[in-house]
């Protein structure tokens, strides 16, 4: 039993490390312009836009998945949306 727990635990672990890299490698890759502009096109229409600010980096990776689905986001909008608004951050409040 603890082995097949040991298993799982470092199954996630590679999972984690592998999702996280092909995140920042996505994010090179995406345009923030639009990003910005459909953040700022899509989002307003539901909510009030929160500061880069207000969640740290993988909190935002967490909430762009999430609102990928609740608002019919394209994988691309996403990654753009994303992009900008990490580029928004400050050295302050990276993490």
């Amino acid at each position: 039993m603890k082995n097949i727990v040991k298993t799982i635990i470092i199954g996630l672990g590679v999972f984690i490390s592998i999702n996280t890299e092909m995140m920042a490698t996505e994010i090179e890759k995406a345009d923030t312009v639009n990003g910005a502009q459909v953040w700022a096109d899509t989002c307003m229409r539901c909510h009030n836009m929160r500061q880069p600010s207000d969640l740290s980096s993988r909190a935002w990776s967490f909430s762009m998945n999430h609102m990928r689905v609740r608002a019919g986001l394209t994988g691309k909008e996403t990654r753009d949306i994303l992009a900008f608004i990490l580029s928004s951050k400050t050295e302050s409040d990276r993490d």
